[in-house]
């Protein structure tokens, strides 16, 4: 029984995931899910209480996957500036993923208190895997430096997100700012 349970909320994340990156907000409705998911709707209920709390959890089960692969890349890395280039690269790279889409089609305003904090807390977790870079570079402030590094990617992420500029050429900018700004150039 446990198993089924389990088997079928990665069945609705997944049909979430599916939906919000498809369609945006609007399209992810517990009507919907229960549609995708072949469950009855009230059934979705008994999984989620709200759409905040789908999202939140799929932010759970995604973003610690999402720092594993930017925390390897960077890591794999050698040199403190092909560290940044790397923890730049990876996250962009990632905002064509299925998950990342699907968590960004939720506003925060959408989200109650504890998801948006939960949502902070993991972004934190993205700028505290680079602060130790940036003081081998010799940042008297590491951390305000991590903060600004994530500021040029977070619009990076959204240029890419409009889809203006070929994903490449957005990550190519957003390198050569970061470079520079972090190495004081």
């Amino acid at each position: 029984m446990a198993e089924h349970r389990s088997m079928q909320r990665a069945a609705l994340l997944d049909a979430a995931r599916s939906l919000l990156s498809e369609g945006g907000t609007e399209a992810l409705t517990f009507p919907a899910l229960a549609e995708r998911t072949g469950l009855a709707r009230s059934s979705v209920y008994e999984y989620f209480r709200s759409r905040a709390a789908v999202v939140e959890e799929l932010c759970e089960v995604d973003f610690p996957v999402w720092a594993a692969e930017v925390e390897a890349a960077t890591a794999a890395a050698e040199g403190p500036e092909a560290k940044v280039e790397a923890y730049v690269r990876r996250q962009l790279t990632l905002v064509g993923d299925r998950r990342h889409r699907a968590v960004v089609a939720i506003s925060a305003s959408e989200l109650d208190a504890g998801a948006r904090e939960k949502i902070r807390a993991a972004h934190g977790a993205l700028v505290a895997m680079i602060v130790d870079v940036l003081g081998e570079i010799g940042h008297a402030e590491p951390r305000l430096a991590a903060m600004m590094l994530q500021g040029v990617v977070d619009a990076a992420v959204r240029r890419i997100e409009l889809g203006v500029e070929e994903p490449g050429v957005v990550a190519d900018a957003a390198v050569r700012m970061a470079l520079r700004g972090v190495l004081g150039g």
